[in-house]
């Protein structure tokens, strides 16, 4: 559909299947049907939700999502396919909203004909709040259905209203056995793959290409499509493991420095360390690593690991995590890395103690919720004979003259006193300051005679 298309025009069906000729094998070789989709079985088979949808041509819209290459931009054509709509697919990232807006209008003036029309938009994530407002009134009539593509988190991405208004459909990436049987069919297929060269392929080579597209079909089909040349050129036509190697390069590992994957990558290294898993905090440090991020991002992680799950358990471990911190600046990276999976390594085996975190987070609370009492006359310095007036300073005990270097005297405010915050634990070297805080709250007992 042209966006300069007259009222007398209605969008015409723009899905007929696969592009001929020269188009890019994941392309040729995308699904036409539910019938011929593989994956995604928890939406699409026999009675689940999205299929239900369909096959009642239950005209909601929908957000699909979920990682690259899963089929969001297939299923959408599909349910264009289907239920007999006009398809018109835009971009966030190449289209403006000023381009879908016309689209829009005249998605409208044909819904007044009885004309459908899905409005397909991919990355629909890449529009602000205000530009994704643009959709509401043309979904709320029912002018548009919308299906939005999103590898982001819509609950962060997506508006509410326009979310609200939404089915919520979660993709998954595909099982590396269900890319090798892509993989084999599209070397089948004479019409619309690669049958016509008549290639053979080993069953390692498949299986090493599906296991480094990181569960993107179209990934796995462009290493395909290059293994297919490789195997030409040499005459042999087979696709033996070293030619599948040789194509692949370099291992896809799906990785958004600003997005959703950043942030579970992150955590599940941090819950590696906590839960003393070095094997797994280890592993999780090399996918953040292999995904380009940051060291010096990951340092300051690490140093907030080292003080909010090891603590007085083992203090040293804010030094060596400083260290790690240290040799990263001094050696850049690839050198400095290890130094940070050192850190890693120890923390995952340090004994563990979260009682400061809890304490300070407990200590933030009450600053919160209670107000803001002046400090006590006592704990005030005194410099000025104004302030000596006003007794500030008055009654203060200074502890190196007190018996056992520990005053009878509070040093909270009126309404805390006796708020305790600080509970440690009986890990590693915090055992020891244990029994010196119990030490000591035995003095202050003593000499308040109880």
């Amino acid at each position: 559909m042209s966006l300069f298309d007259t009222e007398s025009d209605p969008p015409q069906p723009s899905f007929k299947g696969p592009r001929a000729g020269g188009a890019p094998l994941a392309e040729r070789m995308r699904p036409r049907s539910l019938d011929e989709l593989l994956g995604q079985e928890h939406l699409v088979g026999p009675g689940k939700p999205l299929r239900v949808q369909i096959e009642r041509d239950d005209a909601s819209s929908m957000i699909f999502w979920g990682p690259p290459g899963v089929g969001k931009t297939t299923l959408a054509k599909i349910v264009a396919e289907t239920t007999k709509a006009s398809f018109i697919e835009f971009s966030a990232v190449t289209s403006g909203i000023k381009e879908i807006k016309q689209v829009m209008v005249t998605a409208a003036k044909a819904a007044e004909r009885h004309s459908r029309t899905i409005l397909f938009v991919d990355e629909i994530h890449r529009f602000n709040k205000a530009q994704q407002d643009a959709f509401l009134p043309y979904v709320e009539r029912g002018a548009i259905r919308l299906i939005g593509a999103t590898t982001e988190n819509p609950s962060f991405e997506i508006i509410s209203p326009l979310l609200s208004r939404c089915r919520v459909y979660v993709l998954e990436p595909l099982k590396e056995e269900q890319i090798t049987a892509l993989l084999r069919r599209a070397l089948a297929d004479k019409d619309r793959g690669l049958g016509a060269l008549s290639l053979t392929a080993d069953d390692d080579a498949l299986s090493l290409i599906a296991g480094y597209s990181s569960g993107d079909c179209r990934n796995a089909y462009n290493t395909l499509e290059v293994a297919a040349q490789l195997a030409v050129a040499d005459e042999t036509k087979h696709i033996t493991k070293a030619t599948a190697t040789e194509a692949v390069q370099q291992r896809v590992l799906m990785y958004d420095k600003s997005g959703e994957e950043h942030y579970n990558l992150i955590s599940a290294l941090h819950k590696s360390v906590r839960n003393s898993d070095p094997d797994a905090a280890l592993y999780w440090l090399g996918r953040m690593f292999a995904g380009g991020e940051d060291p010096l991002y990951l340092a300051r992680r690490i140093v907030r690991m080292a003080v909010e799950d090891i603590g007085l358990a083992a203090p040293e471990a804010l030094n060596l995590s400083l260290s790690a911190k240290g040799a990263v600046d001094f050696l850049g990276s690839p050198e400095g890395d290890l130094a940070l999976a050192e850190a890693v390594v120890y923390l995952s085996l340090a004994p563990k103690s979260n009682s400061v975190y809890t304490a300070y987070s407990a200590v933030q609370d009450d600053i919160e919720h209670t107000r803001q009492e002046p400090v006590p006359l006592h704990l005030r310095n005194a410099p000025t004979r104004l302030m000596k007036d006003l007794e500030y300073g008055k009654g203060y005990l200074y502890a190196h003259d007190e018996e056992g270097k520990v005053a009878d005297m509070d040093c909270l405010p009126d309404s805390l006193k006796g708020r305790t915050y600080y509970h440690p634990t009986q890990e590693g070297r915090e055992k020891q300051l244990a029994a010196r805080l119990e030490e000591i709250r035995k003095i202050r007992a003593g000499k308040r005679g109880h």
